[in-house]
């Protein structure tokens, strides 16, 4: 069963060679894939952020002077879409062709971590771009260098307005002031033919990281310690811009320190003597080393891998890697790996739509050629690629995905893709090739019996053992 184990729920589902490829020592065939960054799998070419930002800047330029909002939206809507369809594209033939399955679910693991979401419309075109600029490049690395990449990502700092928080004291807020004073001391009242954006500080992407991506909801910090982080990254932008925003290349990571507030700050009962960028960085390697955030992250960790209610003696063991090693993730990955619990045979996690969707490609041996096949089946499943419901990510337990009408979309989403595949094919030899020593006596018994290769298929897919990992 070890290997079965290792490459279905380890993994994103069987594709041929895979139990192969584990069988012997299905513990080092993890081993290896945790090496290095983990690329693309597929040939869908991808632009990055800054070509993005360029795009959509210039779209929107184009339509500023248009005195009909819907159009100037859908102008904007229209540069940023063909980059949102090729990221889903590219994702899920990764998915499905990757020969490192496990370190393309860990992929998937920090990408929920760390969720952004493209139905705000700063981050449409660039969701997918968090994922393959700032995760996969470090997902095998430290954990230090993956949170900092993630949060100086123009699609995290867009998601959660932190180029807009200006300091009390900062540069920008000064001159401001001491403008207002001078309209006012010569009577002069403000004019402007537009909304006036207050400067001030934005706790979002502060509370996010302490919350979210860190230390986790009982993590011991206060709404003082938001505040004062709050302002710590104050600066953290986004390149391009016009006014006050702009400097810097357009869609990479800006430090402007003109919106910085100044001067020491205290958080977690530490002082920061750093200046600019700096200290922001200082707080997030503390974070890094904090025993909290080293028992969130191995709770989510042992969660997503081995079962909904966490055992205590696995989380305890990967958190005490995560502490030992400074957050080297690999070696986080291996307390994973070497954990007994996360070997137990009964499959513990009921696949979400996006494991669901994965392991069939992967057991049919296809990939999707088109964005639309891709875009249609996340919306019938209710996992719309990149568009968590909030920051939180999208939620890794069964009560949120085994309902009666999720599961009737299941059963009609199986049935189509078996209407369309199931031509040529064994269904008995696809349940073994693709469940190994899973597969139960009722199911080849169902399968045999099926009135249609379709409908055997589609029975495979809806199998219980097929929907659980």
């Amino acid at each position: 069963m070890q290997t079965e184990i290792a490459v279905l729920r380890f993994g994103l589902g069987a594709r041929p060679g895979d139990f192969a490829a584990a069988a012997g020592d299905p513990r080092a065939w993890l081993m290896t894939q945790i090496r290095g960054a983990v690329a693309l799998a597929g040939s869908t070419p991808l632009a990055p952020a800054e070509q993005i930002f360029v795009e959509v800047s210039a779209a929107r330029d184009e339509r500023r002077a248009d005195p009909n909002p819907a159009a100037a939206f859908n102008s904007v809507r229209d540069a940023y879409l063909p980059h949102y369809r090729a990221q889903v594209l590219a994702r899920a033939q990764s998915a499905a062709l990757t020969e490192r399955p496990f370190a393309e679910r860990l992929v998937h693991f920090w990408t929920n971590h760390f969720a952004v979401s493209a139905d705000k419309g700063a981050v449409f075109g660039v969701a997918g771009t968090l994922e393959n600029e700032a995760i996969r490049p470090h997902v095998n690395g430290r954990f230090i260098d993956l949170l900092t990449a993630v949060e100086q990502h123009p699609a995290m700092i867009g998601f959660l307005d932190n180029q807009y928080s200006v300091g009390k004291d900062s540069d920008l807020a000064q001159i401001a002031a001491r403008r207002a004073t001078l309209r006012a001391f010569r009577g002069e009242a403000e004019v402007t033919n537009k909304p006036k954006r207050e400067f001030g500080i934005n706790e979002n992407l502060a509370r996010e990281i302490l919350e979210l991506h860190t230390l986790g909801v009982n993590g011991g910090y206060t709404q003082g310690d938001v505040t004062s982080f709050a302002q710590i990254i104050t600066g953290w932008s986004i390149g391009g811009g016009k006014g006050r925003l702009a400097g810097g290349i357009p869609g990479r990571f800006y430090f402007r320190d003109t919106l910085h507030e100044p001067g020491a700050k205290v958080f977690l009962g530490k002082t920061y003597y750093e200046e600019g960028q700096r200290q922001g960085e200082a707080v997030l390697a503390d974070l890094c080393r904090n025993a909290h955030t080293a028992n969130f992250i191995a709770t989510k960790l042992v969660r997503h891998f081995v079962a909904d209610d966490p055992p205590p003696a696995a989380v305890e063991r990967v958190a005490r890697a995560f502490l030992k090693t400074g957050g080297d993730l690999p070696q986080v990955y291996a307390a994973l790996i070497e954990a007994p619990e996360a070997w137990d045979p009964q499959m513990r996690k009921f696949k979400t739509p996006e494991d669901f969707v994965f392991s069939s490609l992967r057991a049919l041996n296809i990939s999707p050629r088109q964005p639309e096949e891709v875009l249609r089946s996340f919306d019938l499943l209710g996992q719309r690629q990149y568009t968590p419901g909030s920051p939180a990510g999208w939620p890794d337990t069964s009560k949120a995905w085994d309902g009666s009408d999720a599961l009737m979309h299941r059963v009609l989403w199986a049935s189509r893709l078996a209407d369309r595949y199931e031509h040529g094919l064994d269904p008995v030899g696809l349940a073994t090739s693709s469940l190994g020593a899973y597969v139960r006596p009722e199911t080849v018994t169902a399968l045999r019996r099926a009135a249609s290769g379709s409908q055997a298929l589609a029975l495979l897919f809806m199998s219980p053992e097929f929907q659980r990992r």
